[in-house]
């Protein structure tokens, strides 16, 4: 089932918060991936909105960038 325009944009918003919240923590993306045990390139798809994260790896993500994952969708 593919996602709808408003679903796209939605992932894309994710991701760009995720890439604010990890560039205010001076985190490179390969160590975020590192720390999260994840191939850079599943990472990279997140931060791009080219991919829906599960919520346990949006999980894992908040707790890697100490935040509360609802911090993750703060960008209305």
């Amino acid at each position: 089932m593919s996602l709808t325009k408003k679903e796209k944009e939605y992932l894309k918003k994710l991701g760009k918060r995720i890439v604010y919240i990890r560039d205010e923590k001076e985190i490179s993306q390969k160590e975020l991936s590192d720390i999260l045990d994840m191939d850079d390139g599943s990472l990279r798809r997140i931060e791009s909105g080219r991919t829906n994260p599960t919520t346990t790896t949006l999980l894992k993500i908040s707790e890697a960038l100490e935040v509360e994952m609802k911090e993750l969708f703060k960008f209305h």
